[in-house]
């Protein structure tokens, strides 16, 4: 049994907000973020980061990318999200498990480093996926925290985890980018209703339980903006595990697609999920808390 939970979500009939009791930034380990970038991140929740990876290595990852998306040996697998529509490939999930080449970036000190700066500690990979949204008809993204669902459905303490969403095709104005209220990592939107038995099956397509109501997101919106977030293939975006984001469908000729990696500290692996009958599947959030090298 958990003990005393900080963040109560999905027991109870109203949405309620409630204030951070964690730190956002662990400690002041030296890596390869500034003594500002780390103010940045603590005020914001985010940090842009224009040029993360080469064009070299954005070709490497876009073509490693297209390959899952068309390996055969993937067909029907759990860990292969497609459109509730279209039956296109959403998602491809645990991809430093499945590509030797994403779990090589997984532990580019670029990236793990950045993550155990923040964190303050060893990390391990919690989740792991690649996203495509194609030109035309790229489905939305809703309004959501991630730790909201990793507290709820994993098991995941604290507020001790962040995300690096890396663009491996342009981001532009009318392509679905992401967008995050800044300053909203510091509010937990606690929401209503229960979770079902399975529920990662449908909300991996289209999530309702989980969602934060239209009243909440009005508030954290008028406190703190949207900012919507562009740049070439090889941007990146790192934020906090609390952050309001979402993105919009995509009904531009453009994909865009990126891969989605998320660090979260030794010292606040998973137990048992806090408002969910049963834990999801490994692919979703990992029971293997060894430190990335």
């Amino acid at each position: 049994m958990n003990g005393h939970d900080p963040y109560p979500t999905r027991g109870a009939s109203r949405p309620e907000l409630i204030g951070r009791v964690d730190p956002v930034v662990h400690g002041n380990a030296a890596g390869p973020l500034s003594a500002g970038e780390l103010v940045d991140f603590d005020r914001d929740g985010y940090l842009r980061m224009d040029r993360l990876i080469s064009p070299e290595e954005v070709v490497l990852y876009a073509g490693e990318l297209a390959r899952l998306a068309g390996d055969p040996a993937l067909r029907g697998d759990e860990r292969v999200i497609t459109e509730k529509d279209s039956g296109e490939v959403r998602s491809v999930f645990d991809v430093h498990r499945i590509s030797p080449v994403f779990a090589k970036l997984a532990a580019d000190p670029r990236v793990a480093g950045r993550a155990r700066q923040i964190l303050g500690s060893d990390v391990y990979v919690h989740q792991s996926r690649v996203n495509y949204k194609p030109g035309f008809r790229g489905k939305d993204f809703y309004w959501h925290s991630d730790f909201e669902t990793w507290h709820a459905e994993d098991g995941m303490p604290r507020m001790r985890a962040v995300s690096v969403s890396i663009a491996l095709t342009p981001n532009d104005l009318c392509n679905g980018s992401l967008m995050i209220m800044p300053g909203s990592h510091r509010t937990f939107v606690s929401c209503a209703g229960e979770t079902p038995e399975g529920h990662y099956r449908e909300s991996l397509k289209d999530q309702e339980i989980g969602t934060p109501d239209p009243e909440s997101l009005t508030a954290l919106a008028d406190e703190h903006g949207i900012e919507l977030f562009t740049g070439e293939a090889g941007s990146a975006v790192m934020f906090d595990c609390n952050c309001m984001h979402g993105s919009n469908g995509n009904i531009s000729p453009y994909p865009r697609s990126n891969v989605f990696l998320v660090f979260n500290s030794v010292e606040n692996a998973c137990g048992d999920p806090y408002a969910a009958p049963s834990r999801r599947p490994e692919f979703l959030a990992s029971r293997d808390f060894t430190p990335v090298a």
